[in-house]
């Protein structure tokens, strides 16, 4: 139990407990508040609630790692599209994190770290989506990271991804450019959304082929804004199939009935120069097969 004094007043329950609980996981400490666990005044309270001088606030047991446990992280064999001394790129599949953290515990990162004791330098150039599938590169030499941060962020690589969209898409080529702004959820899930104060984000879309109600679409990323590509779509009305956060549940359920449980989103094609060696690279990596099982499911329907 502690009391709140006039240097505590006016803050958030919820930033106030991450301040006070440090260690525990912000999604423990949202739980414990909707439960009802975190009482002010004897009373529940929502994560909003700002505390006030006098108020008394009960803080529930919870629960922090050990700080010695070692963390076990199995190895794993991931198929390589391209490698040479300074960097690879392999093909990822979806549901499989790219590094560990927001509940997971290692991602592909750990994991090729841990099947490659012998590589000294390991990192992730750029992220995608723990349910997105394909084309991921990792840098071998620390010039090799630098380079690619360079090219990303100038945006002198291409990257391409196909999606299945819910709608029938229009356009045979549209550009999308919509702001796009971070948030954070009551349970401290990150999401995005378009906003007129976020960062400038660019999507072009391509018509690949049409199934009535759902189309196969290649977007283009001009930006590498966090979700953009599921931003954009959810909010030009044409959601990607399978989308847990920004898609459509009764559509999402359909398609897992079907045995079809990820989200169709695939990182098919990167168009770049070697950071080191300049040396033109253009790399694919084909639509895993539950992704074909599922077009041919839906071409079979028309």
């Amino acid at each position: 139990m502690l009391r709140i004094d006039e240097t505590r007043a006016g803050q958030r329950i919820d930033n106030f407990l991450i301040r006070e609980c440090k260690g525990v996981p912000k999604s423990h400490i949202y739980k414990a508040i909707r439960g009802g666990q975190v009482r002010v005044n004897k009373g529940r309270i929502s994560s909003d609630y700002r505390l006030q001088e006098g108020d008394m606030v009960r803080i529930p047991p919870l629960r922090l790692p050990e700080p010695e446990q070692p963390r076990h992280v199995p190895a794993a064999v991931f198929p390589v599209v391209f490698e040479d001394e300074h960097l690879m790129v392999i093909d990822k599949p979806a549901g499989v994190a790219v590094h560990g953290g927001s509940g997971v515990s290692f991602g592909v990162i750990e994991q090729l770290r841990a099947a490659r004791p012998q590589e000294p330098f390991l990192e992730l150039a750029h992220r995608l989506d723990r349910e997105t599938s394909g084309l991921l590169i990792i840098a071998k030499r620390r010039a090799a990271l630098v380079g690619l941060h360079d090219m990303f962020r100038e945006i002198r690589a291409r990257k391409f991804y196909w999606a299945l969209v819910q709608g029938d898409w229009v356009n045979d080529r549209q550009h999308i450019r919509l702001p796009l702004l971070r948030w954070l959820t009551d349970s401290g899930e990150r999401r995005v959304r378009v906003d007129p104060t976020g960062k400038p984000a660019h999507t072009i879309i391509t018509m690949q082929r049409r199934f009535g109600r759902f189309s196969l679409v290649q977007a283009e990323l001009k930006t590498g804004r966090t979700h953009q590509i599921r931003v954009h779509l959810a909010h030009s009305g044409f959601p990607i199939v399978g989308d847990d956060k920004y898609g459509d549940d009764a559509i999402r359920d359909q398609f897992a009935r079907q045995g079809f449980k990820r989200m169709f989103l695939h990182s098919g094609r990167l168009e770049f120069n070697h950071p080191v060696t300049g040396q033109p690279l253009v790399l694919e990596a084909p639509l895993p097969a539950a992704c074909q099982a599922v077009l041919e499911r839906l071409e079979k329907s028309l």
